[in-house]
């Protein structure tokens, strides 16, 4: 049995040195595990902000694009308010007090894996209901889901084109140190068909497990219904580069330095989450950046009117407001997707409604 005082650091050390190199996923998937299970990450005080902390303005229109798609559908009842990753609980407060001004009113299930976060979300929002994952999530009602920044922290796999073929990379150890190695197993098979015959050198990221909670999405939206808004950086079209990276402190380091004591992302594919939506009877409306969106929803309003009703917070909202939609901020890299399930219909901000 592994020593649970041991860090994760010499658990992969001995690991590589008993078995060879590890996968980048297995490396990313336990790292974060090992971070997200015994900390709040999140806030000033922690290793980063995420765009609820910055300003209720963000959950706030959350909140009402969901009333909106809710009204327009029929008002359901019941209805489950679903989300993915929630944090300290900051979004889903502000996306319920918001809705619940337009008669929603929804059962709360939260998908967390965290205790400590846990915690706190209990604190913040009292009656909810927690899941591992969301195949524990109820069927029997709608889903309203929303997932923000919760795809990012998903584990990628790194495929290389070499000279004979495609090969995973793998996490080795250079003296006391982690390194990035080739692996021996040809993947040939797990890259996209148009990025087979790629230039010796190109490197690709796939992540399975976005992929299976988008099938999970997608397919519960078509049985169910609902409507999901999935809010992350990424791109709309699948890149080559390598995009993972570490945060701690509010500051960027090695990926590989300190596994389980940074949080390590990469950029997600929004072009296969809408492949895969697309596989189902779903209504996908589209994926745009998130200040255009958030623009068209109406933010420029409600910070003036949020002004007007503390004139002191004036210049700070302005601030946080242009931290969420200018272009050299959040605004540009972070997408909004939406989805919504057969019958339901298309929401506000997106091109394809």
């Amino acid at each position: 049995m592994t020593d649970p005082s041991m860090s994760l650091a010499e658990i992969f050390r001995r690991l590589i040195r008993t078995n060879g190199p590890i996968s980048l996923s297995r490396f990313m998937g336990e790292s974060n595990a090992r971070y997200y299970a015994g900390k709040d990450p999140i806030g000033a005080g922690g290793d980063f902000v995420t765009a609820p902390e910055i300003s209720q303005m963000f959950g706030e229109l959350i909140g009402l694009w969901l009333a909106d798609m809710w009204i327009k559908a029929g008002r359901p009842d019941p209805v489950l308010y679903v989300e993915l990753g929630p944090g300290r609980g900051t979004l889903a407060r502000d996306v319920l007090r918001s809705a619940k001004r337009y008669g929603l009113v929804p059962a709360v299930h939260l998908v967390e894996g965290s205790p400590a976060l846990r915690e706190i979300q209990q604190a913040t929002l009292g009656n909810i209901t927690f899941h591992d994952d969301l195949t524990g999530v109820p069927t029997h009602a709608p889903m309203l889901l929303v997932a923000n920044e919760f795809f990012d922290a998903l584990p990628v796999r790194q495929l290389v084109r070499a000279a004979h073929g495609w090969r995973e990379r793998m996490v080795g150890l250079d003296g006391e140190k982690f390194a990035f190695v080739a692996g021996d197993q040809p993947m040939d098979a797990a890259v996209p068909r148009d990025w087979r015959k790629a230039s010796q050198g190109t490197l690709i990221e796939t992540c399975p497990g976005a992929a299976a909670v988008m099938q999970e999405i997608a397919g519960r939206l078509a049985a169910q219904g609902g409507a999901a808004l999935l809010i992350d950086y990424g791109h709309t079209e699948l890149r080559g580069g390598s995009t993972l990276q570490a945060v701690q402190g509010h500051r960027k380091v090695d990926p590989l330095a300190m596994p389980g004591q940074a949080d390590l992302t990469a950029h997600v594919d929004f072009e296969t989450l809408a492949r895969i939506a697309r596989s189902h009877d779903v209504r996908w409306m589209g994926t745009v950046p998130q200040g255009r969106w958030l623009t068209a929803l109406g933010i420029d309003m409600r910070a003036e009117a949020l002004a007007r009703m503390a004139p002191d917070y004036a210049v700070r909202l302005q601030q946080d407001k242009n931290r969420l939609i200018a272009d050299d901020q959040m605004g540009l890299l972070f997408k909004v997707m939406g989805l919504a399930g057969p019958g339901w219909p298309g929401g506000s901000g997106f091109d394809h409604t």
